[in-house]
């Protein structure tokens, strides 16, 4: 079932929290998604804080659509967009489906750590630079919305960040095996 035409269209904490739950593949490969993380446009760790850039334009594009980058020129980061500035990082989903293909493709066989992070999650779903504005509710993406309890979700602080680092928007699924890292 698709999500409802309006459900990107919002703050990213919102959405970054209703995403816990929700299923994500790219070509049958995929899962549930078990942690994310929010950014505004007025938050100083975001990419569009300083305004709008040739990189972040496409967080200003269609809400539902993809904001793929590389972190550190490394890995690469999706992002849903929200909001014109905003979007939400996935940071781990658990494997369900494709997870012979995430396997070949990290090279690795524990299944907590195919898609425990975001630069591992879009490794092991094939994730890059091509599939960049692309929406997520259409193939070469599936997306379905959660029917996760909300009292099982967990919120903490972001990761990896020198900037905003008391903000409480990264959401999990409590107890998970699957998370980048433990709340």
């Amino acid at each position: 079932m698709p999500p409802e035409p309006d459900f990107f269209a919002r703050d990213a904490v919102a959405v970054a929290r209703e995403l816990i739950g929700a299923t994500l593949a790219l070509g049958g490969v995929g899962g549930i998604i078990v942690e994310t993380e929010a950014y505004r446009p007025d938050d100083p760790a975001s990419h569009a804080y300083r305004g709008r850039t040739e990189r972040n334009a496409p967080m200003y594009g269609a809400p539902g659509s993809a904001y793929v980058y590389r972190s550190y020129g490394l890995h690469w980061c999706l992002n849903a967009v929200c909001l014109p500035g905003s979007a939400v990082l996935v940071r781990a989903i658990q494997p369900q489906s494709g997870i012979a293909q995430m396997r070949g493709r990290r090279g690795i066989d524990d299944e907590r750590l195919l898609c425990s992070g975001p630069g591992k999650l879009c490794q092991a779903l094939g994730i890059d630079g091509s599939h960049n504005r692309l929406s997520l509710s259409a193939p070469p993406f599936e997306f379905a919305p959660s029917r996760t309890d909300p009292a099982a979700i967990v919120s903490g602080r972001r990761i990896g960040l020198a900037k905003a680092v008391e903000f409480e928007w990264r959401f999990g699924l409590g107890g998970s095996a699957y998370l980048s890292r433990r709340f």
